[in-house]
């Protein structure tokens, strides 16, 4: 697959560009980590993503574009346990929406996952109503295992992991 995205590790620098995305409702249709208060400031966003990234057992990564190097998502593995994870993904940049930039960062992070991080299971919840989601989730091996709301959780494990070609 021709990636056109890389991973970095987030910075907390981050923040200047992703307190606007945390103030637009629509990225957070699918989600139930919606922000708890409207008008997130950059520096609340600073201190938030701090505290984040002081965390060991997580694994956050900024997404960016190959040939510009624009920050226009993110995508982690947190509370990583026992061989474990909970795998986030979100686009922040509207314009690069239904272009696969979500399937190749997820391509990207659940490669690290089982091979660098050693992981032997990834876990995730994505709203019933999320297709685009659940097709990328489908296509990698994810398979539900349980529904909370009108989110379902979906579990790959190592053996299952079906990497795109």
């Amino acid at each position: 697959m021709n990636n056109p995205v890389y991973l970095r590790p987030l910075e907390v620098a981050d923040a200047k560009i992703s307190y606007q995305w945390r103030n637009d409702p629509e990225i957070w249709v699918y989600t139930e980590f919606k922000p708890a208060q409207p008008g997130i400031t950059m520096e609340k966003e600073t201190e938030w993503l701090r505290l984040k990234l002081e965390k060991s057992n997580d694994k956050r990564f900024a997404i960016c574009m190959k040939e510009t190097d624009q920050y226009i998502g993110n995508v982690q593995l947190i509370d990583l346990n026992n061989g474990q994870a909970e795998f986030h993904l979100f686009i922040g940049e509207r314009q690069f929406w239904g272009k696969g930039i979500g399937k190749a960062a997820t391509q990207l992070i659940l490669e690290a996952a089982f091979s660098e991080m050693n992981l032997e299971s990834v876990f995730l919840f994505a709203h019933e109503d999320n297709a685009a989601g659940l097709s990328i989730y489908n296509k990698l091996g994810f398979v539900p295992v349980g529904k909370h709301h009108n989110q379902l959780k979906m579990l790959l494990t190592k053996q299952t992991f079906t990497p795109f070609s």
